[in-house]
């Protein structure tokens, strides 16, 4: 899901930023500028959209074997199945809330984006234990938890992107699909779409690996080091997020002196 989240919407927001720069030289080509970026933000919406959809039938599908080949086993499979069998019915929630996030910040609401992230961390941590142990509905309300706090951020950046703070909208005129749009973003998104699909294909491997070795025991250990590992990620992860909308609006604008000082510092900071 993160993975076709990443195709989208990372390939979207630089095009969307360098369109945006490019609108600053004004007259008509400004305004075909700006008619590109609200192409580009509103298609990689409906993208996300139709692929979340496909994936959840998709998944809902074949999620015996898929949950096995990521190392559930028979005592484990119960407790994944319940998990995913609702959670995969928020994907789409997911989607939105990971995919539309970066055209917040890139209109310069940063704030705003980080609220994003802050209100579905916020939510699932509250209702995590209200649901599980409180309602006594286990592994189920810990999807359900999360399916909730996903859907609460997915609409709180839709509100903030149809709203009137930002300069472009989500508007229905441009939700249709465009292949001129689409195929560019498709051409940036590849690169962080095979990074996280990779990975997930690794994980896949070591769980498999430690599910003959060790039992649910070792996968359980594994499933830990990686959420620390994810921690110390972060921060970098942090950094390239914020550096691209200014390299890439600058790289429209022509600001060339601009985007080379920006990469220096998000080098120098890494």
């Amino acid at each position: 899901v993160t993975a076709f989240a990443n195709l989208f919407g990372t390939g979207g927001t630089p095009l969307f930023s360098m369109a945006r720069g490019a609108a600053q030289q004004g007259g008509e080509e400004g305004e075909k500028q700006r008619e590109r970026a609200a192409d580009v933000m509103n298609n990689t919406f409906s993208m996300l959209v139709i692929t979340g959809v496909i994936l959840c039938m998709v998944v809902l599908l074949i999620k015996k074997p898929v949950l096995y080949l990521f190392g559930a086993s028979d005592a484990t499979y119960p407790y994944a199945d319940s998990y995913l069998s609702v959670y995969m019915l928020g994907s789409v929630f997911m989607m939105v809330s990971l995919g539309m996030n970066g055209f917040i910040n890139a209109q310069g609401f940063a704030n705003r984006g980080m609220l994003t992230v802050v209100i579905g961390a916020v939510v699932n941590i509250a209702l995590d234990p209200l649901l599980i142990f409180v309602f006594d509905m286990g592994v189920q309300g810990a999807a359900i938890a999360t399916i909730i706090s996903q859907a609460l951020s997915s609409v709180w950046v839709l509100w903030f992107l149809m709203g009137k703070r930002t300069k472009l909208k989500i508007r229905r005129k441009y939700l249709q699909i465009k292949w001129s749009i689409v195929g560019p973003v498709l051409a940036l998104g590849v690169s962080p779409f095979v990074m996280q699909s990779t990975e997930s294909l690794v994980n896949i491997a070591l769980n498999s690996s430690l599910q003959w070795y060790g039992g649910d025991i070792a996968v359980g250990s594994m499933t830990i080091l990686s959420s620390l590992m994810q921690v110390f990620t972060l921060p970098l992860t942090g950094l390239t997020q914020g550096a691209q909308p200014i390299i890439s609006f600058n790289y429209g604008a022509g600001n060339n002196d601009r985007v080379k000082r920006a990469f220096k510092l998000l080098i120098l900071y890494g």
